[in-house]
């Protein structure tokens, strides 16, 4: 007899979720915004750095105001277009070509190039991201209960890598300020202090492997004058109350700057980013995001601000629906089960999530070959 799940009667999350906890009353603590006093600390110091960089005359030391983390996706999109087109910022647009994004990131990045007035610039790092990576899907598997977003781990640690890339560059070139494009969930739960970041890096990798995927220059971050130092800003905290990401993609796509559906991501690890998921939390990748969807239905019935990237169906039955995607990715996985029903099953799911056809079909394609993307970059699987 299998024992019972227990879940969130608000949200449901579940029982052990990395740096969740449930009451007696079967409330978990994002419910009970047990979070809540660190969050305002972080909005309040992220409002002052954004309301700072907004009145900064030129900087005087070179030629860009900005350095601006573009990745192809919708939120780097709507705001570049803001950056250059509304607020007059003389905008370096930086994209970190990621070995593992999709054909759709690249395709909006050109868009992007044709049609915005910024400069553009193309770093890539292909073989330290790809070892980080390996060492982060290869570990032992992790002991529990964890911290508050451990199950995005692979993702994080992505991220923060391209993130220092793109502190290192800023920093070389005097740049003053970094804007990354994080939405409103996400800037909750991000270091905005470079130094910080860096340190972060340092305690998750070694300082060996860490000084080795950055050539030794990171030190450099940690003993710099302060007024040497980029500083970042998140551009949508201007913007939390009215985030909406359907009418944003409407909005690109009538400008002719976006081609693709936001519940497809940008990144071919996803499938193995919920394989990852579901192997040592028990859950899917974006479980926090259907989640807080979840949860804000439930406060204002009537009221649909989201306030993630993602937004889910009111009618999505979430707990049905991760558990069919854990099956099919574990038989994936382990090379079991037949593609073509594989297929069928993912096609259905994302469409369930009000993905388009071509959207499931896309994404249904990149879980199918998983194994072959695993293989490649020589991460174990199964």
């Amino acid at each position: 007899m299998e024992p019972t799940i227990v879940r969130c009667k608000i949200c449901s999350l579940k029982e052990g979720h990395p740096g969740i906890v449930l009451d007696d009353q079967r409330v978990c603590s994002l419910c009970n915004l047990d979070f809540a006093g660190d969050l305002l600390v972080n909005y309040k110091y992220t409002n002052e750095v954004f309301a700072e960089f907004q009145a900064a005359p030129p900087d005087p030391r070179g030629e860009f105001d900005c350095l601006f983390m573009y990745s192809g996706g919708k939120d780097s999109t709507y705001m570049l277009d803001k950056f250059v087109n509304e607020y007059g910022k003389r905008t370096l647009a930086y994209t970190f070509d990621v070995p593992f994004e999709s054909t759709h990131a690249a395709q909006n990045i050109k868009l992007a190039q044709e049609k915005l007035p910024a400069t553009f610039v193309v770093d890539a790092d292909d073989d330290n991201i790809k070892k980080m990576m390996r060492d982060v899907f290869n570990r032992p598997r992790p002991k529990k209960p964890g911290q508050y977003l451990d199950e995005k781990l692979p993702c994080v640690s992505c991220r923060t890598f391209f993130v220092i890339r793109a502190i290192l560059h800023a920093y070389r070139e005097h740049i003053p300020y970094i804007a990354l494009c994080a939405d409103p969930q996400q800037i909750l739960t991000m270091e905005s202090n470079v130094r910080e970041v860096v340190r972060g890096f340092y305690k998750s990798f070694g300082p060996e492997l860490a000084s080795e995927l950055f050539d030794g220059e990171i030190e450099e971050i940690l003993f710099a004058e302060d007024d040497e130092l980029p500083k970042i800003v998140f551009p949508f905290i201007a913007m939390r109350h009215d985030y909406d990401p359907d009418r944003m993609v409407a909005e690109l796509k009538e400008k002719g700057l976006y081609a693709s559906s936001p519940m497809e991501t940008h990144c071919t690890l996803f499938p193995l980013l919920n394989y990852y998921s579901f192997k040592n939390w028990d859950c899917m990748f974006y479980k926090l995001n259907a989640s807080s969807y979840t949860r804000a239905v439930s406060r204002n019935k009537d009221y649909d601000r989201s306030t993630f990237s993602i937004k889910f169906p009111r009618s999505l039955d979430l707990p049905e629906v991760e558990e069919k995607l854990k099956r099919v990715v574990l038989e994936i996985a382990a090379g079991e089960g037949d593609r073509e029903q594989h297929r069928a099953a993912l096609v259905e799911l994302f469409k369930q999530m009000d993905t388009t056809d071509d959207g499931a079909a896309f994404i249904a394609e990149t879980f199918l070959d998983m194994r072959a993307v695993a293989a490649d970059l020589g991460i174990k699987v199964g």
